[in-house]
């Protein structure tokens, strides 16, 4: 294996220590092409962690789109063009009819950021409701709303747990309810309950849409909106729906997007209901220079043309069973599988150190993430405690790589003796 030492020393003096790198021996990837990332001796490593490239690394389409746009024209967003308003049309169709407005930003971040000050200012209220190991963006305001970054939250923001069926059915219902009434008590109102539709950060939860449900209810009762953080769980992500919300039956009144709507091109978004942009548009000014610029409404374009074209959300649903079956004939020989979650090509499994105690196999979690690494396999590990195994391709995911992950994961769960 390359020793990457004299490249770690010169990003570190360069970018400084706050740049994280995955895995205790980094990857140097030098191309990508659907599914894999090439280091430059030629070996080639099966993705199954990254959501940003949602429709495969490099690919053709995308790329001949950029290409193409940036050859043309590429300026700012304060002039008119045709690209903005086609791909508004393609989106807003995807939505339920009420949410029918979007604005572009370049990052996820933004769009959080975004949705949290239309929230705030159309109820007038500041309180915002998230779990307790939510990631939902870098801005000053959205770090607040991230407790999974380690930098604390804000006196306006309240910490549910994660709805977690496996050690705490229905617990974040109670806490939910009784945040809401403290508010009350304090002569105070939420102004949004803002989630992942995955809890991807929290450990990758999909719970009964019952739950959420009732969630929202509570919310919009108490004054409060539900924004619906659609970073990691949109676009088709899960098979079932082209949004996770979707799954759970309930509509947002704001939806956030990420960097997978351009294949890890720069722009993402905010869709949300006309009335509420009315509101704030009236009292506050926003524009994003380069939020929806030609190039990057070309490439979102593009990869909806993709997943439409190459059936991805059908994709998705049916690897994403095979892989939940994989990893369930797994659970059957390895007793330190505690439990497996998620839909579509979106799937967390949670180590344990034993099946009662359910005790977090966190320094497991680590071996078996590297060990899959040395393997040709790159997953990632998530949760307060690090011990989920985080399985999140490309939608191109096919049948033989399904194989290939799980194969991988066995033979290093086996040699690690466990």
């Amino acid at each position: 294996m390359t020793d990457h030492t004299a490249l770690i020393e010169r990003r570190q003096r360069l970018l400084g220590r706050s740049y994280r790198l995955f895995y205790q021996q980094p990857l140097y990837p030098v191309r990508g092409e659907g599914v894999w990332l090439y280091e430059a001796d030629g070996r080639r490593y099966l993705d199954a962690y990254n959501n940003v490239v949602s429709v495969g690394h490099c690919h053709p389409r995308v790329v001949e789109a950029i290409c193409r746009q940036a050859s043309v024209l590429n300026t700012h967003t304060r002039y008119l063009h045709d690209g903005i308003l086609e791909y508004a049309e393609r989106l807003l169709a995807l939505f339920p009819e009420r949410l029918n407005n979007l604005t572009l930003t370049c990052s996820g971040s933004e769009a959080n950021d975004l949705a949290l000050r239309v929230a705030r200012e159309v109820t007038g209220n500041r309180i915002a409701l998230v779990t307790r190991w939510a990631y939902h963006g870098t801005t000053s305001s959205i770090a607040e709303l991230s407790p999974a970054l380690g930098v604390g939250v804000g006196d306006q923001v309240r910490l549910l747990d994660a709805p977690d069926s496996y050690r705490a059915p229905g617990q974040w219902l109670r806490q939910l309810r009784q945040q809401l009434d403290q508010l009350a008590a304090e002569g105070l109102r939420p102004a949004a309950l803002m989630m992942d539709g995955l809890f991807s950060s929290d450990g990758v939860f999909s719970p009964p849409a019952a739950e959420i449900q009732q969630a929202v209810n509570w919310v919009r009762q108490a004054g409060g909106l539900y924004i619906a953080d659609e970073v990691q769980s949109g676009f088709a992500r899960t098979g079932e729906a082209f949004w996770g919300f979707s799954r759970y039956q309930v509509e947002p009144d704001l939806v956030t997007l990420g960097k997978p709507m351009g294949n890890g091109h720069p722009v993402a978004g905010m869709v949300a209901r006309a009335d509420l942009l009315d509101q704030f548009g009236a009292r506050q000014r926003y524009f994003n220079t380069f939020g929806g610029n030609p190039v990057s409404c070309a490439a979102a374009l593009a990869v909806l043309d993709v997943i439409e074209t190459e059936h991805l959300q059908v994709n998705a649903r049916i690897q994403g069973q095979r892989l939940q079956r994989r990893l369930s004939e797994l659970a059957s020989q390895h007793v330190v599988i505690g439990d497996i979650r998620g839909a579509g090509l979106f799937y967390g499994v949670e180590l344990v150190q034993d099946r009662e105690s359910l005790a977090p196999a966190t320094d497991l979690a680590s071996r078996v993430v590297n060990g899959m690494r040395d393997a040709g396999v790159l997953i990632s590990a998530t949760g307060p405690d690090a011990n989920i195994l985080k399985i999140r391709p490309p939608l191109v995911f096919s049948s033989e790589h399904v194989e290939l992950l799980s194969d991988t994961l066995d033979q290093v769960l086996t040699g690690l003796g466990v």
